[in-house]
């Protein structure tokens, strides 16, 4: 069965009982039907003296286009750790609209690991990204309604760095003119749409503590600069406050249930290539206090999502990793030996899907920096092999070798799609027994470095660059930043997910290149700086067959086409 027909063939139980099984009250959830509700905030004022769970990260090696089942193995190790009578909830970002329709199709797990329902998850939820996208909007339109009602603030129209944004893969809104038509429809300027889960307010959102401390970082943004050079912020324009007026209820977490009926929080959901790629903070706070262990996932590699959870979202929330779970495949370990064609992984009968050892030797670079990566932390890996139907023995024991010489605590295969919490229980028992030890989490780089050297450690100590090349309008910028004070920030490096380097095309563990940033962007709300890197932009575009041309309903008017 896929994965629409095994979701229709699981009950779900109403999500009162589910909350309740974990300790939520009636009176803290806001019912958004039978199946989902949002969790009131006031909740963390009654758990307040309940010790914190355990708190797992679930990351990746660097994976091929299809992704190797990291969302499916983090609901997969929640089962697997309730399987063995410790009390677990899963805790996932939302899935944005652009890659449903685009490359991917659904993002809520698979198999029997997912969160129900299904079509809800992947179709709007609760609406928190349309109301993320529309207070965005609504400063974007108070910006260009400044500059038209005498520009009091002095906006200088070329220096505007805050763009609107959509939920869709649309390439050709990446850079437009707005306000054409004469006076009455604007003053004419250059802008562009940025997806609407790389918009600062999603980075905020998954961030702030509470609906206040939103507020002020919602205050904070900037949004240009005026003729002296000098920034102007959301505050200045007397948006923010009906900013967040939009986002009161978005800022709850989303609480589901997975395929056997456990706890699931899905709230925010920002991009880990182009923002920090981590689901909320007050989500977890939550799942902390009612849960053993909360398993929370962070977007693609470990040089990706999980960089920004351990120096950016770890240290926003003063929370501690107790270990990691990292999902490597041996498809993507031959994936990254450079011995395929480019898209073979696409064609069942391609070389990628029969037994080679070599292949997994030749790719397995990748793996050990990844696992390395993480432990450049102080953070303690498991290894979890997402096994598929072609993987062969010889194969996953060469594999689970290679994880354990590079360092892991652990190597176990793990069969959450086909089987469940009972496939993940030996990952989980490996998670209990990692955790049970204090270990040395540490942050990569001091807030108080300069701009140049903190990507500096990140390029050369995470993806493996010999030096680091900063381009002239990056340059300019640091220095603007650095004059203004806003230097002071962790990094969050935009950056292709397909190689451990700026460059898509360099497989395995590249070393001995060039990094460049080409631009720099403040996000001053959120509390970091975005760099980018290589050909990376903050608006994806569509592939050439999308993923939304198979949609469509069934003759139920059930959606089809989507798992």
């Amino acid at each position: 069965m896929n994965d629409i027909d095994i979701a229709r063939s699981i009950r779900i139980k109403p999500i009162a009982d589910v909350a309740n099984s974990f300790g939520i009250n009636d009176d803290e959830l806001i019912s958004y039907g039978p199946y989902k509700a949002k969790v009131k905030l006031d909740i963390l004022q009654r758990l307040a003296d309940k010790p914190d769970g355990k708190y797992i990260l679930v990351t990746a090696m660097t994976p091929t286009p299809l992704g190797e089942g990291k969302t499916v193995n983090s609901i997969g190790l929640s089962l697997g750790l309730n399987k063995l009578g410790k009390k677990s909830i899963v805790n996932l970002r939302q899935p944005s609209m652009g890659p449903i329709f685009g490359i991917k199709g659904g993002a809520a797990g698979g198999g029997y690991s997912q969160v129900l329902p299904l079509e809800d998850v992947n179709l709007g939820l609760t609406g928190d990204i349309h109301s993320v996208s529309i207070a965005h909007n609504l400063c974007s339109a108070f910006i260009d309604n400044s500059i038209l009602r005498r520009n009091p603030h002095n906006l200088n129209t070329n220096a505007i760095s805050f763009k609107r944004v959509v939920d869709l893969n649309d390439r050709a809104l990446r850079d437009i003119v707005v306000g054409l038509g004469g006076k009455s429809n604007g003053i004419t300027r250059q802008t562009g749409f940025i997806i609407a889960v790389a918009s600062e307010l999603m980075a905020i959102l998954a961030l702030a503590e509470d609906i206040f401390d939103l507020r002020k970082r919602l205050g904070r943004m900037i949004v240009g600069y005026n003729m002296d050079g000098e920034a102007v912020t959301a505050d200045d324009l007397n948006v923010a406050g009906a900013m967040t007026v939009l986002l009161r209820e978005t800022i709850l977490p989303n609480l589901l249930q997975t395929s056997e009926n456990t706890a699931a929080f899905i709230h925010t959901g920002p991009f880990a290539n182009i923002a920090h790629g981590n689901s909320s903070i007050v989500a977890d706070r939550i799942a902390l206090k009612l849960a053993d262990f909360v398993v929370t996932e962070a977007g693609f590699g470990a040089d990706m999502g999980a960089e920004k959870f351990f120096n950016i979202k770890c240290r926003t929330s003063g929370l501690k990793p107790a270990a990691a779970l990292l999902v490597a495949t041996v498809r993507a370990m031959k994936h990254h030996s450079g011995m395929f064609p480019k898209y073979s992984y696409n064609d069942s009968k391609s070389g990628l899907f029969k037994e080679n050892t070599k292949a997994v030797s030749a790719g397995a670079s990748n793996l050990i920096k990844q696992i390395q990566n993480v432990k450049a932390h102080g953070v303690p890996v498991v290894v979890v092999f997402n096994r598929f139907e072609n993987d062969t023995d010889n194969e996953l024991k060469l594999a689970k070798k290679i994880a354990l010489d590079a360092g892991a605590e652990r190597a176990v295969i793990g069969e959450a799609f086909q089987g469940g919490g009972e496939g993940m229980t030996e990952a989980a028992q490996a998670i209990i027994d990692v955790s049970e030890n204090d270990n040395n989490f540490k942050y990569l780089y001091e807030i108080d470095e300069k701009i140049t050297r903190k990507v500096e450690i990140l390029a050369t100590k995470l993806y493996g660059a010999k030096e680091v090349v900063f381009l002239p309008e990056a340059t300019r910028i640091i220095r603007k930043l650095e004059k203004l004070d806003l230097d002071k920030m962790p990094i969050c490096i935009a950056k292709t997910q397909y190689s451990l380097s700026d460059d898509s095309a360099l497989l395995g563990a590249p070393s001995d290149y060039k990094f460049v940033v080409r631009d720099i962007e403040v996000s001053a709300g959120a509390g970091f700086i975005t760099v980018i890197a290589g050909d990376m932009n903050l608006m994806p575009g569509l592939p050439r067959t999308p993923g939304g041309e198979q949609i469509d309903i069934d003759e139920n008017g059930d959606p089809k086409g989507l798992f």
